[in-house]
């Protein structure tokens, strides 16, 4: 289902000290907790599926994991960078076609997604599957998302091309979490901490809500003006709350599996 990125095509940018920054590295840790933590959690799926995030410091380059390597073989180190003319300035290997024209063209397009998070995830790309809205808000872990997803109705194959790849961006919007109907599900932020917190509780709500269903009992949504209050008191403290949260991450994969960090 994987497809390797044909040749570059301009000649690459030439590495330089911005890249070796402080910044960077740790841009280069936590994205590479994050793939970690979604192989521990189930969040993967074979070789497919990609996390990216806008390098700090360069706006025209983006971190995005290797072709051909599993979620839970990333390391900081094995992350490559990227510019959007397909050109990989740091590391070795190449993207993965699909994660070069969705990423490049959601960074560039839409410059508020530093992070972009794009998975297969079971239970929000089954609800992706289903005609209608595919969040109910009926549990309080979907409030979190109230007035921030999306749905692109519009499935049209893979992603090779650079036009697929700007349809999808601008399917996005305002929203932070996108249902890609047929497809998957991508999720956006202004950090890694904040999308990888989306991305986890983006599946859990959607695994309650999927167990809620298979009893056939009708679902209880939450009333708009609660749902509205309920999603006002979530987003306080978010942003710390997330980054607390890749911080936890960070600790249990360095008991768990240290050389995440290499």
């Amino acid at each position: 289902m994987a497809h390797q990125l044909g040749a570059p095509a301009a000649p690459p940018i030439l590495r330089n000290s911005d890249l070796d920054a402080a910044a960077v590295l740790q841009a280069r840790i936590d994205l590479a907790a994050c793939f970690r933590m979604a192989a521990k959690l189930g969040l993967h799926e074979g070789i497919c599926n990609h996390l990216s995030f806008v390098v700090p410091g360069r706006d025209d380059l983006f971190l995005v994991n290797p072709y051909g390597w599993a979620f839970s073989e990333i390391t900081a180190s094995r992350l490559l960078i990227c510019d959007f003319h397909g050109n990989v300035v740091a590391g070795e290997g190449v993207p993965e076609a699909t994660a070069f024209y969705i990423h490049a063209r959601v960074h560039k397009n839409v410059p508020r997604a530093k992070a972009a998070f794009h998975t297969h995830m079971p239970n929000a790309t089954a609800l992706a599957m289903l005609e209608g809205p595919p969040l109910v808000w009926a549990g309080q872990s979907a409030l979190k998302f109230y007035g921030r997803t999306l749905v692109d109705e519009d499935y049209n194959g893979l992603a090779l091309d650079e036009a697929e790849g700007d349809r999808i961006a601008a399917s996005i919007g305002d929203a932070d979490i996108v249902f890609m109907k047929n497809h998957g599900v991508m999720v956006v932020g202004p950090s890694i901490a904040e999308a990888w917190d989306d991305l986890y509780y983006l599946e859990r709500a959607c695994e309650a809500q999927r167990l809620a269903m298979a009893t056939g009992r009708k679902l209880k949504p939450v009333p708009p003006e609660m749902a509205a209050r309920t999603y006002a008191q979530m987003r306080e403290g978010d942003r710390e709350s997330a980054r607390l949260h890749l911080e936890s991450i960070k600790r249990i994969l360095g008991q768990e599996a240290p050389d995440f960090a290499n």
